[in-house]
Order: structure tokens, then sequence, then C-alpha cells
């Protein structure tokens, strides 16, 4: 049973308290087992990932790079959620000072506008790779990929610093109880004693409408990537085309799914059990870091070759 948590011990204006997942208390010990092992996995698997791509020149390709991306972009969104998160299910309830709480809010939002901008980089560079693969290091030299980075980085940016100023207008005249492991912008915002319309257009619409058009333009390139797949005239060309694109749809699958359905849950799913909600929320910041080194290190030939040569054939040498 977790140690009972005296609301009243807090009274500082400028502080929250994280509660976790209210309902499951009981089970909080024992969900924070699995979540510290996938953070573990996560902070592995991607710390290799970034290792090789950038000590190994035969890997210091446009699509290993936009990997490399991916793989720090979930570490700053594991880093950012899921220590805090098992730190609650196994100590209990935790204060989080206001500046905290914007700061961690900032950083999930931020890494969640990255990574899905990061995937339809993904995208396009397989379609290129796929579609003209003759003009393929003509069109992606050093300063377009520069220019793409460029954009992700400043995009996600300018997208999410918003809401920072749209918190701190707000004032806070209550108990600052957040039933939740991590601080996000609605959630915030609704333990706020103002009218938060503009949070509510804002948080939806802005964000929802980017990752809604990253998500469209992805399916697109991958519609047309498929077409040239299927004209291809070797049925090895086909299969390793579909090979290496099978990685990127099963990361996009895990990225997007639980995401989208966090989302809509929070805005209209009021008949779904709060405690579910949060904890499918928990899973998409904590399973879709560990998964993607996984996913990658299995599906993309180099990747698994250099994984196989550092790990197992070193030590044989």
């Amino acid at each position: 049973m977790m140690a009972t948590f005296n609301l009243t011990s807090f009274t500082n204006p400028g502080s929250f308290i994280l509660l976790g997942i209210p309902g499951l208390e009981r089970f909080h010990i024992w969900i924070g087992i699995p979540f510290f092992i996938i953070y573990l996995v996560a902070l592995a698997g991607n710390s290799v990932l970034l290792y090789l791509i950038f000590m190994e020149r035969s890997l210091h390709k446009p699509m290993l790079f936009f990997l490399s991306m991916l793989a720090a972009t979930d570490l700053i969104l594991s880093n950012t959620c899921v220590p805090k998160t098992f730190s609650i299910f196994w100590l209990g309830p935790q204060e989080i000072t206001f500046p905290g709480c914007l700061t961690q809010m900032f950083f999930l939002h931020y890494s969640f506008a990255m990574d899905s901008a990061t995937l339809l980089a993904m995208a396009f560079d397989r379609y290129i790779a796929i579609c003209f693969p003759l003009r393929y290091n003509t069109i992606l030299t050093r300063q377009v990929i520069t220019k793409i980075v460029m954009g992700i980085v400043s995009r996600s940016f300018c997208i999410i610093f918003p809401c920072v100023f749209l918190l701190k207008r707000l004032p806070f005249c209550q108990t600052l109880i957040i039933p939740h492991t991590y601080c996000e912008h609605i959630g915030i915002a609704q333990l706020a004693c103002a009218d938060i319309s503009v949070n509510i257009w804002y948080g939806f619409a802005v964000p929802v409408m980017t990752v809604t058009s990253d998500l469209i333009l992805t399916g697109i390139s991958y519609t047309l990537i498929l077409r040239a797949v299927f004209n291809l005239p070797s049925q090895d060309a086909r299969q390793k085309a579909l090979n290496t694109c099978g990685s990127h749809v099963c990361v996009m699958l895990i990225f997007y799914i639980p995401a989208i359905f966090s989302v809509l849950t929070h805005r209209f799913g009021h008949n779904i059990p709060h405690s579910f909600h949060i904890l499918i929320a928990n899973l998409y910041v904590a399973i879709p870091p560990a998964l993607n080194p996984i996913i990658y290190g299995v599906k993309t030939k180099q990747i698994r070759e250099k994984i196989i040569l550092l790990f197992f054939l070193k030590g044989t040498q």
C-alpha cells in the first residue's frame, strides 16, 4: 500500500503535486518496475544508436542521420517524463515547481513535435531513395539536410513555445493537484481559475493540425513508395525496399496510435476511465523510445551488422 500523502503539506502556490494514476495507487509499486526496465532499454538502445551512427563513417548517410535525430529526441522524451513517473510510483505523489512543470511540459510536447517532423523527413528520404535512386545524392545534399533539420527544430519550437506563455498568464488560486504523472499543457491549464478557451483552442488545434499534416504527407510519401516498389522488376529489389520501409511503418504506428488516442481521449473521451487514459499516456512516452532502436536494430541491415560487431565479435577477436 502507498503511504498516505498529506496534501496540506504543500501550500506554496508556486508548486504542483503530481499524484500518479488515480484509482491504481495500490498497484503503483508494481507498475513502476516495468516502467523502470523500459526506461533503461530506451536509454541504452538510443545511446548505442547515437554512438554507432556518429562513430562509424559508413553510417554517415541521410537516412541514418535522421535516425540519429529520432534517437536524440527519444532520449529527451524519456528523460523528461519517465524518471519522475517511476519515482511517483515508488515514492508516492511528488512536488514539482511551477517553472519545473512548465519546463517538463515544453520538452514533452517539443519532443513529440520533433518526432513527428523527423518521421516525415525519414519518409521523404525513403521516397527519394526508392523513387529517384540515381538522383538521391544530388537531391539530399548536405545543404538540403541542414535546411530540413533547421526547419524541424525551428518549427517544433515555434509551435510549442507559445504554450509556455499561455500558461504563465493564467492565475492559479486553488490546490494545485495534477492527477497525472507528468505536466502537460491542458492538464495544467484546467487548474487555473480563469477562462482557458485560448489554451484549449491553441493546445488542440495548432499542434494537432501540424501533426495531422505530417501524418498526411507521410502517408502520401509511402503511397508513392509502395507504387514504385511494386513496379520494380526484381523480386529481391522489391523485398529489400519493403524491408527497409517496414521498420519506418512500425515506428510510425507505435508513435502515432497511442499519441492520437491520448489526445482525443483527453478532449472527447469523457466516458473512458481516467486511470486508463493516464496509463495509456504513460505508455506513449515510455514505449516508443524503447522500441524504436530495437526495431531499427533488427530491420536495418547496416545497424544490425554494426551492433553484432560491437557486442558479439569484438570479444572474440
